[in-house]
């Protein structure tokens, strides 16, 4: 190598044209005039070249360069603007190894003097030769420029910049993204390098508001599609490792592998969702549904899951209701989808929903409520029938609910069990259509009911919630009736009852749980129980069929669990005696049908006795069942088949029926109150119930008095009845016609038999009386008879008219005053 060397080498000669300042650049050129006269800057920047580019940058000259560049930050551009030159250069000659070198020294003085004001001159040409590197067809340069942008997306800059512009970037990193060269190694580097891209954009713009505006359209559609693209392949990565680490071909130490394009596309999309404000979040979600919606990716719905719950998780709870209300709108836009497609994206919505229900409160959640609603009455409306594929659909939209409901506290659980109940069909429409919208409906009661921790009946069973409810446990269709009692039983079954109470039975439950009722439940057995048992009895009637019956059973025997005690065994007696009465009464009812009643009844008298633990009671119960067993098999458990069984079975057995004077006898020796079981009256079919009175002695006597013919016979004329004792259980006796102590005295030593038969026999006068004597006869009967009481009353009144005619100054002016003649001693010291 010679020890000098000309600028005008044969070599050189076709760039003569250049002028001779530029082309001096080797130190060791003879033209040392060439040299001398460029500038400082140029010489230091030519000086951190070496001569042999595999010998890399020249360390010494290049912290020359840096020093020279923090004492004099105005050159900053123009060092910025001369390394593009040489690297520009370098590309077109391919010399690849020089642009490195003009690279890594950008990358230094970017980060030495990214605390000058006068960076953004420099950053201009740094920018400028990244994107030059980034359109060379070599990926090496692409990765090399994307390091390099990476690296200053991650300085914080002080001063703003308003002339800056990343369309480029977003376009090219995207692509990159999307990288497919035939080698596997190079393409996961472009696409890693692609996405690391995006991150910088992402980092670079958001934190500052006066650059390019990286949340409108045109971008998000490139950036979310390309880190979906990668993540969707990580997925199914994901999946394979898992089998292979259950089947024992992958360690965990072979799986803790280097970041993955999936991986980091996942990273990315966090921090872009995290980054989103509430009016940013739909134009990161409307590209990520329009990706799943061309490439089909609701089916399997795999991704989609695994995307929205990083979605929801990533995003700032405040905003995720709007996550939630996006997907709704996108259900709302497929409405004419397959039903695969609609039920992947119900699902979806299933998963993700219990994340945003934390957050949604009031309107909100209602709102959701009732979209989820509507989606199930279209699901219904539009269909004429249910073919596996819609009824997996609805399926779907109805555990999205139960999801929602929840995550609320049971105060908007009871809130939305009302929501819904107010939404289902009249039970007055029969129509097919209208059944199914109540059963669907009923179902997502059920769902949010399930979800529902019981502790008072009186909250979970509000009257504006129960009287509907009633109502629908009367409904003639069996499945709806059905879902009603399954609301009940998930109501009722606070000690996880229900499955033990699923079988009509006289045998004691081995695994019942039970707990004496609180002073609010026996309030409220007060209230509302009546109501209850009579919308079950009406419900029993309704069916022969076994399910039917047995989920009538079931809720009446938790009710019975939960509820007997003391205080309100007497109305369960009432109960059981209505259901025996149905029985017997009943001429609409088949033979089978009366049978099953008649167990039921027995089954439920067994239970009562044993959850009260009255002993006297339970002995009764045995001594009949022992005596069906002898004589009337058909009347014990289990319930009888109507398809299987066609026997004709004898029910004229009253001397096997249960008898309510043996009851009220039980409670007797048992020292409880019996005077509601001996004067009520059973319960009955079809009967009147009002959820906002307590069912008491007082309307089971109105109620008969309201129910009698207006036509009867006079001799049925009670005088008893219009004057109803203020004393439960205590029968008026009629007084003596002379009130005198020896009367008295004779009255009460008289037998009650005797008593009878005098009020039948003065009865009996009235009525004969009314019905043979003349007009004129009983006018003067009725007749009042208050002459004395009026001539006592004008005497009185007189009597104050002549005092008031007295003169006030009538008194003995030397009489003393009243006071001191009474009270002399209150007046003396």
């Amino acid at each position: 190598m010679a020890l000098f060397t000309c600028c005008f080498e044969p070599v050189e000669f076709p760039e003569f044209l250049d002028t001779f300042v530029q082309k001096c650049t080797d130190p060791s050129c003879c033209c040392g005039c060439c040299s001398a006269l460029r500038p400082r800057y140029k010489r230091l920047v030519d000086n951190i070249f070496p001569v042999n580019s595999e010998d890399g940058l020249v360390k010494s000259n290049m912290e020359k360069l840096t020093f020279y560049s923090l004492s004099s930050p105005d050159k900053l551009d123009r060092i910025g603007e001369y390394l593009y030159q040489k690297a520009s250069k370098d590309i077109n000659r391919k010399r690849y190894k020089f642009v490195e070198i003009a690279m890594e020294a950008m990358d230094i003085l970017l980060q030495a003097c990214h605390a000058q004001t006068t960076l953004n001159l420099f950053v201009e040409s740094f920018l400028r030769m990244v994107q030059k590197l980034l359109e060379d067809s070599n990926p090496n340069l692409q990765i090399l420029a994307t390091n390099s942008f990476v690296k200053f997306a991650n300085i914080n800059e002080d001063t703003p910049s308003y002339h800056r512009r990343y369309d480029f970037f977003i376009s090219k990193f995207s692509s990159m993204c999307h990288g497919n060269n035939d080698n596997i190694e190079l393409r996961d580097s472009i696409r890693l390098a692609g996405i690391k891209g995006v991150q910088g954009v992402i980092r670079k713009t958001v934190s500052d508001d006066l650059v390019e505006n990286i949340w409108e359209k045109q971008h998000m559609e490139k950036i979310v599609p390309s880190l979906l693209f990668n993540m969707q392949f990580g997925v199914n990565v994901m999946f394979v490792k898992k089998n292979m680490l259950a089947s024992g071909d992958l360690t965990p130490v072979e799986d803790a592998t280097v970041v993955t394009p999936p991986v980091l596309a996942e990273e990315v999309l966090r921090e872009l969702v995290g980054r989103a404000s509430f009016g940013h979040i739909r134009s990161v979600l409307k590209p990520l549904l329009t990706h799943l919606d061309r490439h089909e990716l609701w089916v399997p719905n795999t991704f989609a899951i695994h995307t929205f719950r990083i979605v929801m998780i990533s995003i700032q709870p405040q905003y995720s209701y709007t996550v939630v209300e996006t997907l709704m709108q996108h259900l709302d836009n497929n409405f004419k989808s397959s039903p695969k497609t609609r039920t992947s994206l119900a699902v979806v919505l299933s998963k993700i929903i219990a994340i945003a229900a934390g957050e949604s409160v009031g309107p909100s959640a209602l709102d959701i409520i009732n979209n989820l609603l509507t989606h199930l009455r279209t699901s219904v409306s539009t269909t004429t029938e249910i073919t596996p594929e819609e009824s997996q659909y609805q399926e779907a939209l109805i555990n999205a609910l139960g999801e929602f409901a929840n995550h609320h506290p049971d105060y908007q659980k009871i809130e939305i069990m009302l929501f819904i109940m107010n939404t289902v069909p009249d039970l007055s429409k029969k129509s097919k259509g209208d059944q199914m919208l109540q059963n669907i409906l009923l179902k997502s009661l059920l769902k949010v009911g399930t979800q529902y921790s019981t502790t008072s009946f009186e909250k979970a069973f509000p009257a504006s919630f129960l009287q509907p409810l009633l109502k629908m446990a009367r409904a003639p269709h069996d499945p709806t009736r059905i879902i009603v009692m399954q609301i009940f039983q998930s109501l009722l079954d606070r000690h996880q009852n229900e499955k033990v109470l699923s079988t009509v039975s006289i045998k004691p439950y081995a695994a019942l749980s039970q707990e004496p009722p609180s002073r609010s439940d026996i309030i409220f057995t007060h209230k509302y129980g009546a109501n209850i048992m009579q919308a079950l009895i009406d419900s029993m009637a309704l069916s022969e069929k076994l399910d039917s019956l047995t989920s009538s059973y079931n809720t009446a025997a938790l009710l019975i669990v939960e509820m007997a005690c003391g205080e309100t065994v007497q109305e369960f007696l009432l109960f059981i005696l209505g259901i025996q009465q149905v029985s017997n009464t009943s001429d609409e009812l088949s033979n089978i049908h009366k049978c099953c009643l008649q167990q039921i009844a027995i089954a439920l008298l067994t239970l009562t006795a044993r959850v009260t633990g009255i002993n006297n009671l339970l002995e009764y119960a045995q001594k009949i069942i022992e005596d069906r067993k002898v004589e009337a098999t058909h009347w014990l458990p289990p319930l009888l088949d109507s398809k299987k069984s066609n026997k004709s079975y004898n029910l004229n057995l009253p001397h096997l029926a249960i008898d309510k004077i043996a009851l009220a006898e039980c409670l007797q020796n048992a020292g409880m109150d019996f005077n509601r079981l001996q004067t009520g009256v059973p319960y009955a079919l079809n009967q009147i119930d009002n959820p906002g009175h307590r069912h008491s002695w007082v309307e089971s006597v109105s109620n008969h008095m309201q129910h009698r013919n207006s036509s009867a016979d006079l001799t049925a004329y009670n005088a008893d009845a219009d004057s109803i004792s203020s004393s439960p259980g205590v029968s008026k006796k009629a007084l003596a016609p002379e009130y005198t102590v020896d009367a008295m005295k004779r009255y009460l030593a008289e037998p009650p038999e005797s008593v009878k038969r005098e009020q039948q026999e003065k009865q009996k006068q009235i009525v004969r009386a009314f019905r043979e004597s003349d007009f004129e006869d009983l006018m003067k009967r009725t007749e009042p008879k208050h002459d004395v009481i009026q001539n006592r009353l004008n005497d009185l009144f007189n009597s104050l008219s002549i005092d008031n005619k007295t003169p006030q100054n009538a008194t003995n002016q030397n009489e003393k005053p009243i006071y001191e003649t009474n009270f002399p001693e209150l007046f003396y010291y």
